[in-house]
């Protein structure tokens, strides 16, 4: 059984989690794509994404909006197409458009009522602001991969997490970390003996959309973050 009163801090991944990048990306990518007269289905678009995203992130860091522009020449690599500049910066420049899911905001508001609620994202700390006028909660604290100089999967992102919250007294066994990412949150918080809720946004549809695919085994499942507020209010599961 899962107590969810034992819990004071709430980390979430952003991206996946409260925003709805599968949708984000594809609203940047498909017109372009569709403007040199390439037809891809959304998933394979998605699948692409994720494993130039992820690859680019294992190497030497540098910010998101590198990762960015280094994921849109690896898509026209992959499909021979010739971007120009300004098709270049498209994922870019999109980011501040990525729309929330539905449910975020109401459900970030409930769970304030509860619970510290941290960020803890694969993003530079601009590009975050921008999505944070989508959000419109404060969190505690924001924690970036710009401050920490890596990527997640990366525990030192998981660690550096953890350091600046027990500043402000809490401990690590109070912290519950909130995810879509089997990849690049469930598996390594679980591996560092964080608590975690995977919130299983495609638990409806087929593959794993932009987050390559990964096991792990999250301690509650959840299909959307509304139903995790609502739990919340109940304590123990």
């Amino acid at each position: 059984m899962l107590d969810l009163d034992r819990f004071s801090v709430l980390t979430f991944d952003c991206y996946g989690t409260l925003i709805d990048w599968d949708q984000g990306i594809l609203n940047a990518l498909q017109p372009v794509l569709k403007r040199h007269n390439l037809v891809l289905s959304d998933d394979e678009v998605l699948k692409l994404y994720g494993e130039l995203k992820a690859a680019a992130e294992r190497r030497d860091y540098q910010p998101y909006l590198g990762i960015l522009i280094e994921v849109m020449e690896g898509v026209g690599e992959r499909l021979n197409l010739h971007w120009s500049d300004d098709e270049r910066r498209t994922l870019a420049e999109s980011v501040g458009d990525w729309p929330p899911f539905a449910d975020t905001v109401a459900a970030l508001e409930t769970l304030r009522e509860r619970y510290k609620l941290v960020i803890l994202s694969n993003i530079d700390d601009d590009l975050f602001a921008l999505s944070a006028r989508h959000l419109k909660v404060e969190f505690s604290q924001v924690i970036t991969a710009q401050q920490v100089g890596s990527y997640k999967p990366n525990p030192r992102n998981f660690e550096y997490a953890l350091e600046q919250i027990e500043r402000t007294g809490d401990t690590r066994d109070q912290v519950l970390h909130v995810a879509q990412s089997l990849f690049h949150d469930i598996a390594p918080a679980n591996a560092l003996g964080l608590t975690t809720v995977w919130v299983n946004r495609r638990h409806d549809r087929a593959g794993s959309g932009a987050t390559p695919p990964a096991e792990a085994q999250p301690d509650l499942e959840v299909p959307d973050l509304q139903t995790l507020a609502n739990l919340s209010r109940v304590g123990s599961l």
